[in-house]
């Protein structure tokens, strides 16, 4: 449909003006794009990483996660996590299939180092890696990097000359783990038959430090740490005469990163120590919920105790479920959550505020078979922007701050997530639907359900509405937000041939009184406005489009 405007030209005019701007296309050429500019914005999205909620994009590669940032900053998550980005083992003759039986890929090559340089076979260049970043920024989304940092390849042929002879003892002497609560073998031993680097070394460590120096270099904003309970800490206690304490923690963690964690999984595991350095992950927590959502049976204890003695909510991570159980052989959770259960959960932790939540996006076609599509570096399937969850992740963006209080809105099925007075997500884990009448913080007034649309009703301090069979709803009231108008960059409130005007003098690089930009590039909304053929550059193209819409030749 065309827009009205208050001022219409014909098409002699428009030739007329065409003609002027040709006059300013050479200086087209400087300022026609510019690489740090926000092409979106930022949806709403918190300033934190620790504030918002991560997508795991499991063996998605850089292009394609790159490709899909506006959908997933649209989906509301604040941040993207990688698979390893450094050089890995190029096994089954560099197969890319997540899991085969005839040598022709698996995923877990990507948890083999060879070296810590950027780019693998499987994710892609240094390059892509940057792009991908650049891209993410512009959109106020943050990158993670998942570091492998315990261990290289479990076939000492294929790790780099270059780690090898870094200099010194490289590898822990070939102990094999087998006893799992035993703190010396677990950190100290070969997880998997994986080389176990020495990292007490100081030299391994400066290795490891300047990879993530180059990572943070490169666009990554924060990292996860595989194994990390298998590296040593600066006080564990001597196994006999031996002496296995180690000061990499310390070192690596004192970077430039926003936000760190490491994956901290049950036995032997010294949470509480490890949460004193940085932030962990809480995998019994994942285990008790998905075991709430298949009997189906939850409590309000369950769902708020996270089940990490002596650390606080604030400096864990958390998840329905994982890459590691989903992928496993025995107990897989895709034999007992569906892409339904995973929205409840991912409701119940995501809305509550207190911890980091991760997203773990399963293989495309997942709903077919587990594996899927069966294909590294493509992207995971649509589950992670649904209505539920999208409408989830804008509740948790939106409640930062908030207090949060934890019920059961109907015994055993239905539980109620309030964020102060502001807003609750109700979540119904059985098979019926329930009509919802519970006492509430929530203000009084009338709700509408973001991810389904229903309406809900406060009445002195009652809340009252119908949640259906396995449903989300998420109940509060979005700040509004003006949106303005594409093309209208002098913010008047029309889009006039003044427009099409300041596109050319920011072209021609003049500048404000002050010396500024005529058009501030690196503000999302301004850009947007700016760059009315939606090319995400700023150019004479823009201008053009201006004014062949006045002259109604086309619309917006």
């Amino acid at each position: 449909m065309k827009h009205s405007f208050k001022c219409k030209f014909s098409v002699i005019v428009l030739a007329a003006v065409l003609l002027v701007t040709s006059l300013i296309i050479p200086a087209t050429a400087s300022a026609a794009q510019s690489d740090s500019a926000s092409v979106s914005s930022s949806y709403g999205l918190p300033e934190k990483i620790e504030d918002g909620a991560i997508l795991h994009c499991w063996c998605w590669n850089f292009n394609t996660i790159k490709a899909n940032i506006p959908q997933i900053a649209a989906a509301g998550f604040k941040s993207v996590q990688t698979s390893p980005i450094n050089q890995v083992w190029v096994g089954d003759n560099g197969g890319m299939k997540l899991m085969s039986t005839n040598n022709t890929g698996k995923w877990w090559y990507q948890y083999q180092p060879t070296d810590y340089v950027i780019g693998n076979y499987q994710l892609g260049t240094k390059d892509e890696f940057m792009a991908m970043c650049q891209e993410a920024h512009r959109y106020g989304v943050k990158v993670i990097v998942d570091i492998v940092a315990n261990h290289c390849a479990s076939d000492y042929s294929v790790i780099s000359s270059h780690v090898k002879n870094i200099g010194g003892k490289v590898f822990h002497n070939r102990l094999e783990i087998t006893d799992r609560s035993n703190r010396y073998q677990v950190t100290q031993g070969k997880l998997s038959g994986l080389y176990d680097l020495n990292t007490q070394s100081t030299i391994v460590q400066q290795m490891i430090v300047d990879y993530m120096t180059e990572v943070l270099a490169s666009g990554a904003d924060g990292f996860r740490f595989d194994a990390a309970k298998h590296i040593e800490l600066p006080d564990d206690e001597p196994e006999g005469s031996t002496n296995f304490s180690g000061n990499f923690w310390p070192t690596v963690l004192d970077n430039d990163a926003e936000f760190q964690y490491g994956e901290i999984l049950s036995g032997a595991d010294r949470a509480a120590d490890y949460a004193a350095l940085m932030k962990i992950t809480a995998d019994s927590y994942g285990s008790t919920l998905r075991t709430a959502l298949t009997r189906p049976q939850l409590t309000a204890t369950n769902i708020k105790n996270y089940r990490v003695t002596g650390v606080d909510a604030g400096r864990l991570v958390t998840w329905v479920e994982s890459h590691d159980n989903y992928c496993s052989d025995d107990g897989s959770t895709y034999d007992t959550l569906n892409a339904q259960k995973i929205r409840q959960g991912w409701a119940i932790i995501a809305s509550q505020g207190d911890t980091t939540p991760l997203f773990f996006a399963r293989p495309d076609g997942s709903d077919e078979s587990k594996w899927g599509k069966n294909q590294i570096g493509i992207a995971g399937d649509g589950n992670y922007y649904t209505d539920e969850v999208t409408a989830v992740n804008h509740f948790r963006n939106a409640m930062v701050g908030e207090s949060k209080n934890t019920k059961m809105a109907v015994t055993k099925y239905v539980a109620l997530i309030e964020r102060g007075t502001k807003g609750a997500v109700l979540v119904n884990v059985n098979n019926q639907d329930y009509d919802i009448s519970t006492t509430t913080a929530l203000a009084d007034g009338t709700y509408i359900d973001q991810a389904h649309g229903g309406t809900f009703t406060v009445t002195n301090g009652t809340l009252t509405g119908k949640i259906k069979a396995g449903e989300v709803a998420v109940l509060y009231t979005p700040e509004e937000e003006t949106e303005r108008q594409i093309g209208d960059v002098n913010n008047d409130g029309e889009v006039t041939i003044d427009d099409a005007t300041m596109i050319q003098r920011h072209l021609a690089e003049f500048t404000n009184e002050d010396g500024s930009p005529i058009i501030d590039v690196d503000d999302p909304e301004e850009f947007r406005v700016a760059d009315a053929n939606k090319d995400n550059r700023i150019s004479i193209q823009d201008v053009t489009k201006i004014q062949r819409v006045l002259a109604e030749i086309e619309t917006f």
